[in-house]
């Protein structure tokens, strides 16, 4: 058999749109458990970063790219609910400035735009992200709001399930699948997460290698440190769970700028 062969056209805005499609019920997830400042969170984004875009299509007399709605989405699901806006804006608008136009726009960048700039904020201002805690439904509402009938006056602050397990609390795994826990905006709920990952890989926007090379290594570490070490490291179940390893396996160690594209290097990526 010879070139050329035959490929599925999917081109940058049917891929773009399959992720928003694949990302909805964690964000809807969000919206029931944090309130509807997750919503502000994304349309904060989308303005900021959506900025740095337009800019750098007018200097370049492109198009507007439509990797930005990937982008612009999938950065509030990685904040804490109760971070600042103003630091929210800041980091996206890092994310997209340094990890991706830098590099020459969408296709080009060396770095997952979104992660970088998660880990700018984190670097720049770790107090503001160790403390934006909220409770599941405590109310992380807009301030008008807060004067109905029923809505705390203030958002109510909560350990994430990685804080409660090193003084020895677990969380139930029922509340780590459904999401009643704190934590980042989209990694709550295990239960979306599973939804939009099956998503991806039934529409093979998202290679299935990836996602099991990742879930296979981290067992297998987690099950020997587990058994090693019971007393310092917590059992696999919980692991597994908890924090936001399952989101950013099938949503970031998926993204396919930044990824490996054969068979075999995507089972080794993953596994790493």
């Amino acid at each position: 058999v010879h070139a050329p062969f035959g490929r599925d056209p999917i081109d940058v805005k049917r891929y773009m749109s399959l992720v928003i499609v694949a990302l909805m019920p964690a964000f809807l997830a969000s919206l029931y458990f944090f309130g509807p400042r997750v919503l502000l969170l994304l349309l904060v984004s989308y303005a900021a970063g959506g900025l740095v875009e337009a800019v750098f299509a007018v200097v370049r007399k492109e198009e507007i790219n439509e990797g930005f709605l990937v982008t612009g989405f999938i950065f509030p699901l990685i904040l804490p609910p109760g971070i600042p806006f103003w630091m929210a804006a800041v980091g996206v608008v890092f994310g997209v400035l340094v990890g991706k136009e830098v590099f020459g726009g969408t296709g080009r960048n060396l770095f997952n735009a979104a992660l970088l700039g998660r880990c700018f904020l984190l670097l720049g201002y770790p107090a503001a992200l160790s403390k934006s805690w909220v409770t599941p439904q405590a109310g992380v509402w807009l301030p008008w709001l807060k004067a109905l009938p029923g809505v705390p006056a203030d958002a109510i602050t909560g350990a994430t399930p990685l804080m409660l397990a090193k003084n020895g609390t677990l969380t139930s795994l029922w509340d780590l699948f459904i999401g009643q826990t704190s934590g980042c905006v989209g990694e709550t709920s295990i239960l979306a997460i599973l939804i939009g990952g099956l998503f991806l890989v039934s529409m093979r926007v998202a290679s299935l290698r990836t996602i099991l090379g990742c879930i296979l290594s981290f067992s297998v570490l987690g099950a020997i440190l587990h058994w090693v070490v019971p007393a310092r490291v917590n059992p696999l179940s919980f692991n597994m769970l908890s924090g936001g390893f399952l989101f950013g396996a099938v949503f970031m160690a998926t993204d396919p700028v930044t990824g490996p594209l054969t068979g075999a290097a995507r089972w080794v990526y993953g596994a790493i």
